[in-house]
């Protein structure tokens, strides 16, 4: 090392180190007193006492599901949430961590100790565990081998609702085609057979995901997402980029104009829209079947995001125009949210992108509570995986999340001597070595690749297991630690749909137990008004 880079490594040592010693933990007032710890325990034990357990029927399923969102990404993005309201941000809250039952979903697929988001998709969503990179099928199946897959296909939670005469929607930031929404409705052998310029000289009768959305997937009412470069023909420009994108079909299909013409034949009321503009013109009321591609690709993070009306909705927009037309079903609707650009900013080390991008997923999950009634919605928010994604070093209560660790502890200074950043991630590309003198100022930045311990192109998936959160009828059934394939079998048996309808989801106790209740209510009901007449009367 020459001795002019030694000198400016002691200098910024020395310099953090004075700036340590200045700075104070921000600790919120009250929280030096025993008593306030007490009495927010006390609190939350006389909420836990008063809540009721609800074994009603579900009307209605939403299943949240943020990608790569693992246990440090929600805790990372709880802090940036408080801190964006001038507060510390440790003791902050986020909306779907409020929800009465908690449990732990095991990730792994069938082949891989760590997994990738088609087997966990599927996994969530059929109720049955699959290989990596497997996408509605079982693990029967050998990855990327088209003849293996036959016979092997999985039914969904959309089949099921579909079967059950309820309204179906997916809602991703992702390509419509991509892992985790096809996993919803698709059958494949391999997640990147998404259109059929990755599915030629393939031995056997596979179709791509996009079309297999559009030809096997008429009645799904509401798809919201990108991708539109696996659904347009290569004799047909992108209509924002004025390109053909070399993923554009070879099979002469526009499987956007075959989708209108199915609704059209059939006499729906039905749009089609591919920028904001468009979408914000959406009458809910006249219309049941909205399919919105709002990029060729995957859509822009929100930090990016071009709010005008060339540009694209928010996912809590987009979720918000899904409610909203799926409501309109007499017999309740299943709705999948999918939060996927989280897992894309990890991919990159791009930490900010991907917290902001969890907070945009938990805007989305508030306005859907505000629209739904817990009474008869299943709310369902997970993740399908974590990352290699971690909070380092012991910082003082409030350090910038996206700042260094301050202090440094005297007893476990680094090695060279550099100061390190709070937030870190195992594997990715953003690795340095030497390791890079870190700039805060730079570290705010959007772009800012936060530091990795092994140098690969993009971060790994982290194979610790994530959270479930749930409300609404049989939330109570989330609990404890579960193989991620329980998901799917809890919201079905919510709604008695798929392998659980009629007296296999205990339908008659359970609509006595209502039917007792709701005469209950009555005779209360009554009985006061009795007692207040005859009050009067005296």
């Amino acid at each position: 090392m020459d001795k002019r880079r030694q000198f400016l490594i002691i200098v910024t040592s020395t310099i953090i180190t004075m700036a340590n010693s200045l700075t104070e933990p921000n600790i919120p007032a009250g929280e030096t007193d025993p008593a306030f710890w007490n009495n927010l325990a006390k609190e939350s034990i006389l909420k836990r006492k008063k809540q009721v357990e609800n074994h009603k029927i579900a009307k209605n399923l939403i299943l949240f599901l943020g990608d790569g969102m693992g246990p440090t990404t929600v805790t990372a993005a709880r802090i940036l949430r408080g801190q964006l309201n001038n507060r510390p941000g440790e003791e902050s809250v986020l909306a779907f961590e409020e929800f009465p039952n908690v449990a732990l979903s095991k990730t792994y697929n069938v082949d891989r100790q760590t997994a990738d988001s088609a087997g966990t998709a599927t996994a969530i969503l059929s109720g049955v565990k699959t290989n990596f990179f497997a996408v509605g099928v079982d693990a029967r199946i050998t990855v990327s081998d088209c003849i293996s897959a036959e016979g092997k296909e999985v039914e969904t939670l959309i089949d099921w609702a579909q079967k059950a005469g309820k309204r179906t929607g997916i809602v991703t930031t992702a390509r419509i085609t991509h892992a985790t929404p096809a996993a919803a409705y698709a059958h494949t052998p391999d997640r990147y057979w998404e259109g059929d310029v990755n599915t030629e000289g393939i031995e056997g009768n596979c179709r791509d995901i996009a079309q297999q959305l559009v030809d096997d997937n008429k009645d799904i009412n509401v798809l919201l997402g990108g991708g539109r470069r696996y659904m347009l023909p290569n004799d047909t420009a992108d209509p924002e980029t004025n390109k053909i994108d070399i993923n554009h079909r070879r099979d002469g299909r526009n499987l956007i104009k075959e989708w209108e013409a199915d609704k059209a034949a059939r006499g729906l009321d039905y749009k089609y829209v591919w920028n904001k503009g468009q979408f914000d013109a959406v009458d809910y009321r006249y219309t049941d079947y909205l399919l919105g591609l709002f990029e060729p690709n995957h859509m822009q993070y929100d930090l990016d995001r071009d709010t005008s009306a060339s540009g694209e909705p928010s996912l809590a927009e987009m979720t918000k125009t899904a409610i909203e037309i799926l409501s309109k079903g007499d017999n309740g609707y299943f709705l999948l949210v999918e939060g996927a650009r989280i897992d894309h900013g990890h991919h990159d080390n791009l930490a900010k992108k991907a917290l902001y991008e969890t907070l945009t997923f938990e805007d989305a999950i508030i306005d859907a509570l505000r629209m739904t009634n817990q009474e008869e919605t299943l709310v369902i928010v997970t993740a399908d995986h974590s990352h290699v994604f971690d909070i380092a070093g012991y910082a003082y209560r409030g350090t910038n999340i996206f700042g260094l660790v301050e202090p440094i502890d005297p007893t476990e200074k680094t090695v060279d001597g550099k100061p390190y950043s709070v937030l870190y991630y195992g594997n990715g590309p953003a690795y340095s070595e030497p390791r890079k003198l870190l700039n805060e100022e730079e570290m705010q930045d959007k772009g800012f690749a936060f530091p990795s311990g092994v140098p690969i192109p993009w971060d790994t998936h982290g194979g610790e297991d994530v959270a479930i959160y749930a409300q609404g009828p049989m939330a109570h059934l989330i609990h404890g630690v579960q193989e991620q394939n329980y998901i799917a079998h809890v919201m079905a048996y919510s709604a008695c749909i798929g392998a659980y309808k009629g007296p296999d989801c205990d339908y008659e106790a359970r609509t006595a137990d209502i039917s007792s209740a709701t005469r209950m209510s009555i005779s209360y009901v009554f009985l006061i008004f009795a007692t207040c007449s005859l009050h009067r009367l005296i």
